[in-house]
């Protein structure tokens, strides 16, 4: 015990998993974290085998995907495994960033663990972008080329950026051993910022659900939260295991299992399903150029909610206008996910330009709002009360009127 106490790695990892003192009163939604890791962890291990078998070739890409699914020993399971992986990372790192909306934990002192989540979150969805064009289907060629012709959309320079991410003039060769190179390498970097993340978390301890100093009433990591994290692990485990086994393909788009063939354009061109809100986002904007920056926004916005929230309460836990408004946001980004699956005809257009304004009119319109309606009424309540509190000290009672 002492030695874990004084040796420099052991007693980092003990003042990290044994001995850190969290607030008594964390729920089940402050799990979301140990989830992650075990994500991320799954994402490189089995990413590193796949990488052992696969080839970055325009002709052999979609060839060895079929060769590490039918020949490689337990193949399968190591694909299936990092595909569906990857969508629970999604779900998981979207309620971990509800749950931070929801209890205000992005407020001081915990707004550059929200600063570097936020970049997390950019740096995922660009890695789940380069992993979805390597299997080299039907798909993954076409969200390739329309994403990165995003890139056109800068002044100027937008075509010959194109064409140098591409490496020539369309999606080949060379683009496909860029986006191998960069999903291997841009994980490790993710673990890095996770890492970061992790040391400022330590720094400030855990927010809770009530919003008010955990520091009177404490417990420490272990045991009682490592058995708490790991109630939600096994319970994720069984969840992917039933995907893995039952479903693999419940979670993917069809069109991938055809071979890419730059002469047919798909029907209906959608990334996966956890990048649907963003881009219904894009095209609900008309102007090219206005429309990728409001994609951008939409997620780099996120970094301003410590500004933005002006209430001086910290979460909605004891405020019910902001409750209900964070729900109508979610609704919001549900709405914006099913628009991003559909064709662009009437009326889903007109719905998706609608649930923009209100992504963008909740961070910007409601939320610093509704701050200030409640910082008002408290003010207002609290003047009611000191003067209430004068009165009734300048006021004798009837008892004291009688002896006086």
């Amino acid at each position: 015990m002492r030695l874990l106490k004084t040796h420099p790695i052991l007693g980092l990892a003990n003042s990290y998993l044994i001995d850190s003192p969290q607030p008594s009163n964390l729920s089940y939604m402050w799990n979301f974290g140990s989830l992650l890791g075990v994500c991320l962890i799954i994402q490189i291990l089995t990413g590193v085998f796949l990488a052992m078998h696969y080839t970055p070739s325009v002709d052999l890409a979609f060839i060895s995907v079929e060769h590490i699914m039918r020949d490689v020993n337990y193949g399968w399971l190591i694909r299936y495994l990092h595909a569906n992986t990857a969508s629970f990372f999604f779900i998981f790192v979207y309620l971990h960033i509800g749950r931070g909306l929801y209890y205000g934990s992005y407020k001081s002192p915990r707004t550059l663990l929200w600063s570097i989540g936020v970049i997390i979150l950019v740096l995922m969805m660009a890695i789940a972008f380069l992993g979805y064009v390597l299997p080299y289907g039907q798909m993954s060629l076409w969200g390739a080329t329309v994403i990165t012709n995003l890139l056109s959309a800068i002044p100027w320079i937008g075509q010959d950026f194109v064409e140098f991410v591409w490496g020539g003039f369309s999606v080949n060769n060379a683009t496909l051993n860029r986006f191998f190179s960069l999903h291997y390498l841009l994980p490790f970097v993710l673990a890095a910022l996770a890492a970061m993340h992790l040391l400022a978390l330590h720094e400030h301890g855990s927010s809770n659900p009530l919003g008010v100093s955990g520091n009177t009433d404490r417990l420490p990591f272990h045991p009682y939260f490592t058995f708490k994290d790991l109630v939600t692990i096994f319970v994720f485990l069984l969840a992917l295991s039933l995907f893995v086994f039952y479903m693999p393909n419940a979670l993917g788009h069809s069109d991938n299992y055809i071979p890419a063939n730059p002469m047919q354009t798909p029907a209906s061109i959608v990334p996966e399903w956890y990048l649907l809100p963003f881009y219904a986002i894009l095209r609900s904007i008309p102007n090219k150029l206005l429309g990728v920056i409001a994609m951008f926004m939409s997620l780099l916005i996120l970094l301003g909610m410590p500004v933005l929230d002006t209430s001086r309460i910290r979460g909605s836990q004891f405020r019910p206008l902001m409750r209900f408004s964070f729900w109508t946001f979610v609704a919001c980004f549900f709405i914006l996910m099913f628009i991003g699956s559909q064709h662009v005809e009437s009326p889903y257009v007109e719905i998706g330009a609608a649930a923009t304004a209100y992504y963008f009119g909740w961070f910007l319109v409601v939320v610093p709002a509704i701050g200030i309606i409640e910082n008002t009424l408290m003010d207002i309540a609290l003047a009611e009360g000191s003067s209430s509190e004068v009165v009734s000290q300048k006021t004798p009672t009837p008892l004291l009127r009688s002896v006086v």
